[in-house]
């Protein structure tokens, strides 16, 4: 079992201190869950982590991500001697796998229980009849979106939120907000993170759509937050879409352009 591990990723952190109290000895300024990390050094920020002083905490493994992580840091972390195992997410079904490849697979952990939970979770929710064809802000000053190939997006398109910008050729476009609130769409999705969205701040750019405020950790975090995610994420986009008529399609499939049904 590795006894020594720096997360740069703020769900594995959770993932990580849930599954092995005490194994983790460093984490990012970022890192928020659980509330009590115990003696884990904070070695800076995902985007500029303190290469030195994770070398100088000897971990027996640096778990990051591909998205969270920058390539320059992770290679100088392995030309410091540290073993570094970077994670890619894009969808539910690959959030499991790296979960048991870091847990299971690297760290040599018997597989958690909470992750059979999770699974258990995602496996009730039953496909869509229809769906709300909706865009998803994840960035404000300029205004970001989900694109093509997110995880958010996947859970999303699972709880039938149709993201119009899913075929876009970037992950993350930027699309002006006026071309957002013009587009006929159902519904926004705002998140709290990374972009603080809250009732003040963001539903305001976009008259007349319902905009469903959701909470980031259960949308875009893959660790223990998967088992109640389905439920909550599912309650927040019903409260803000309760009494508009249920239907397959809509016009912003043809306004919003460069899309497809890919999650």
């Amino acid at each position: 079992m590795r006894k020594r591990v720096v997360s740069l990723v703020p769900s594995l952190t959770e993932a990580v201190a849930v599954s092995a109290p005490g194994a983790l000895v460093g984490v990012t300024d970022w890192c928020t869950h659980p509330g009590d990390l115990g003696d884990a050094v904070r070695v800076g920020g995902t985007k500029n982590p303190d290469v030195r002083a994770i070398a100088e905490l000897r971990p027996d493994l640096v778990v990051a991500n591909e998205e969270e992580n920058r390539a320059p840091d992770l290679a100088a972390l392995r030309a410091a001697g540290l073993e570094v195992l970077v994670t890619g997410v894009r969808d539910l079904p690959q959030a499991f796998r790296e979960l048991d490849r870091v847990l299971v697979g690297a760290m040599g952990l018997k597989r958690p229980g909470w992750l059979a939970d999770a699974e258990a979770a995602w496996a009730r929710v039953e496909p869509p009849r229809d769906s709300r064809a909706a865009f998803v802000p994840v960035w404000r000053r300029p205004w970001m979106v989900l694109g093509r190939d997110t995880f958010a997006g996947d859970l999303l398109a699972r709880l039938g939120v149709r993201n119009v910008y899913a075929g876009h050729p970037e992950r993350y476009p930027r699309i002006p907000a006026a071309e957002l609130a013009a587009a006929g769409c159902e519904l926004v999705v705002l998140p709290d993170e990374p972009y603080r969205f809250t009732a003040d701040d963001g539903p305001e750019a976009f008259p007349g759509i319902p905009a469903a405020l959701v909470d980031g950790r259960h949308l875009t975090w893959y660790g223990p937050s998967l088992a109640g995610a389905p439920e909550i994420l599912a309650a927040a986009l019903r409260a803000a879409v309760q009494g508009l008529p249920s239907r397959g399609e809509s016009a912003c499939q043809s306004s919003c352009g460069r899309r497809d049904d890919r999650p």
